[in-house]
């Protein structure tokens, strides 16, 4: 997730601050995994392709555009942070900023994580559902436009994932196609929520927009931006370690419950931080759809028969965790993903899928990127 500065709610790069690089224990000891830099030269010597599914950019001019509106005060990530959060956050602006804005540095780590092409996406937060609609479609267009860009220069290390402005599903189909028609696109990230909203709210009428994403057959990544409820949630981060995959794990449920995949089968939504919570406490769902009426108001199906459906990434920080994903979901479903450049990301993709006990070396080449080359219609 995004960090933040010291003056509440401030998340401007235009303010000139800088994203850290603070290492934990557990990304120390990720680190003795193998090395990834040198499975970028084997390349030549017919490796598979490798495809980060989950990897964010930061738009300097669309978060400057909208500064003086004072983003922070929509985002939970920064509404539910303590003042040692805030802290650290500052502290760790000092390398951040060139990672998420400047394309050559990102080259750079992905040559040394191993990494062939990102499927690169907005910051979380600059979905900018919060804005009037007219000046969200403008913003998104903006985030958008600049996407494009780095995938016409660079088109053998990047795909692009847009935005659209869910708060209004008319401009957001119209800037999906859009995405998808005219920038290449191959698909969009959205929040699983909509300024709190769930994406099952009737006001929002959504299934235009879900209906739009399965006829133009793209990639849909649902990322959270922390919870919306988050007042629990301020201190010791827990507004990501904690609120991230909760709210992926939320609205994944309305999604499901809601009847979203059944009304809509073939939709490709990925689910990142590895499906948050529901992805490995999946049972209890299906006990409730069996046991009370209240939880088969819209499906007709167990709900694990639609999440099987979704798609989940690999950040799991844990080899037996990773191994139980791909279990229970199957490895066609399952993608390799960093969250670069943010520091609850995993920083070595490569040697995490590499350690999976038990994984044959076909089941790895797909999901280290055969997976995502066929969801992004990679081809090489």
């Amino acid at each position: 997730m995004m960090f933040t500065c010291t003056t509440p709610g401030c998340t401007d790069l235009a303010h000139g601050h800088r994203f850290g690089a603070a290492r934990s224990a557990a990304a120390a000891r990720a680190r003795k995994r193998s090395v990834s830099s040198k499975l970028v030269r084997d390349k030549k010597k017919g490796r598979s392709l490798r495809v980060d599914i989950h990897c964010h950019y930061l738009n300097r001019d669309a978060a400057a555009k909208l500064a003086h509106l004072n983003p922070a005060q929509y985002e939970p990530s920064v509404k539910f942070a303590s003042a040692l959060t805030r802290e650290v956050n500052v502290k760790q602006m000092q390398d951040r900023a060139a990672m998420l804005s400047t394309i050559e540095v990102r080259l750079k780590d992905m040559d040394r994580m191993g990494i062939d092409i990102q499927a690169v996406s907005p910051a979380p937060q600059q979905t900018y559902y919060w804005t009037e609609p007219g000046l969200g479609a403008e913003v998104s267009r903006m985030v958008n436009d600049r996407l494009a860009e780095i995938v016409a220069k660079w088109p053998d290390r990047f795909v692009g994932l847009g935005t659209v402005p869910l708060q209004n599903v008319e401009l957001a189909v119209i800037e999906l196609e859009r995405c998808v028609k005219q920038l290449d696109l191959r698909g969009v990230e959205i929040n699983p929520n909509v300024a709190g909203k769930e994406l099952t709210d009737p006001g929002l009428n959504l299934d235009r927009f879900f209906a739009k994403a399965r006829e133009l057959d793209i990639v849909i990544f649902m990322h959270p931006i922390g919870f919306t409820q988050g007042e629990r949630l301020m201190d010791h981060y827990l507004n990501n370690v904690i609120g991230n995959p909760l709210d992926t794990t939320v609205g994944t449920s309305h999604l499901i419950f809601g009847g979203v995949m059944e009304r809509h089968p073939g939709l490709k939504i990925v689910l990142p931080h590895a499906g948050g919570f529901l992805g490995h406490y999946w049972a209890r769902m299906d006990h409730a759809w069996r046991a009370r009426p209240d939880c088969r108001t819209v499906i007709k199906k167990p709900p694990t028969s639609y999440l099987k459906k979704f798609f989940f990434d690999t950040i799991t920080f844990d080899p037996e965790m990773l191994r139980n994903l791909i279990d229970k979901f199957g490895a066609a479903q399952v993608l390799l993903g960093t969250d670069y450049p943010f520091d609850m990301g995993e920083e070595d993709p490569v040697g995490l899928i590499n350690s999976v006990p038990r994984l044959p070396s076909a089941e790895k080449q797909r999901i280290m990127g055969g997976n995502a080359a066929r969801l992004l219609k990679i081809r090489r």
